[in-house]
């Protein structure tokens, strides 16, 4: 079984650059519904469920592509 992050992983700087931006944070994420475990999980690059990314996007009314970018190089930690 590959373990995430093994062959790359999701990077959400995007995220937090659109969130900044538009003047919003992690507390107006968590006040629209967005768990504090997965905001912690976004924080850290770490796997989270697609349902969570359509959350995301519909709630910043974006793309994925938007707010994450695949990243090559193997996940460190």
């Amino acid at each position: 079984m590959i373990t995430y992050g093994e062959h790359g992983y999701l990077c959400y700087d995007k995220l937090w650059i659109m969130l900044e931006k538009r003047q919003r944070n992690k507390q107006w994420l968590k006040n629209n519904g967005i768990h504090p475990s997965t905001i912690v999980k976004l924080t850290h690059n770490e796997n989270i469920r697609g349902e969570v990314i359509a959350e995301l996007c519909f709630l910043l009314n974006c793309q994925p592509k938007d707010i994450m970018e695949y990243v090559k190089e193997p996940k460190e930690g």
